[in-house]
């Protein structure tokens, strides 16, 4: 069994996937942190801007691939891995999905709390809370499909985490 938590940026999902791997003594993968290992280091954003968008795609789908045919990992996607149908088809009955649903407001503070994000993420539309309500409308639909269950990322970290772990058991 492998849990995946897929959701947009700055949900959650590094954190919350970091502390379930421990809780449950499983390897935590996090699919934007082997992409850049299988580009040598570069970031997502320098590959975006370097290469474009189809090859990041192509890149994040072998990634992807990789990982998922290991067992016992907590996984956190990128927030438009989901979106790509080769990923979408890897998917099977042994893989808990869960999206950490959270809205612009909270993502546009988390994202600005976040240093990192304008060197390591792309804008994809252009940046700003506008482009983080436009990606929403598109992936949201998506990310409701594919998951075996919806959490409020607003919820503490240790009740999200409580909540998958019931999920795993149950």
């Amino acid at each position: 069994m492998n849990i995946v938590l897929i959701g947009y940026r700055a949900c959650g999902k590094t954190l919350i996937g970091q502390r379930v791997a421990e809780r449950l003594g499983w390897t935590f993968v996090d699919t934007d942190r082997g992409i850049e290992a299988h580009e040598n280091g570069r970031t997502i954003s320098a590959i975006f801007a370097e290469d474009g968008e189809p090859y990041y795609r192509e890149v994040e789908a072998a990634v992807v691939r990789e990982v998922l045919a290991r067992d016992r990992q907590i996984i956190a996607f990128g927030g438009g891995t989901i979106m790509i149908p080769a990923v979408q088809e890897l998917f099977d009955s042994n893989t808990l999905v869960v999206y950490l649903e959270a809205s612009p407001d909270l993502l546009w503070e988390r994202a600005g709390a976040d240093a990192s994000t304008s060197d390591t993420r792309p804008n994809l539309l252009g940046g700003g809370k506008e482009e983080i309500v436009e990606m929403l409308r598109r992936r949201a639909p998506v990310y409701v499909t594919f998951a075996t269950l919806t959490l409020d990322a607003s919820r503490t970290p240790d009740d999200l985490v409580d909540r998958i772990l019931e999920a795993v058991k149950g």
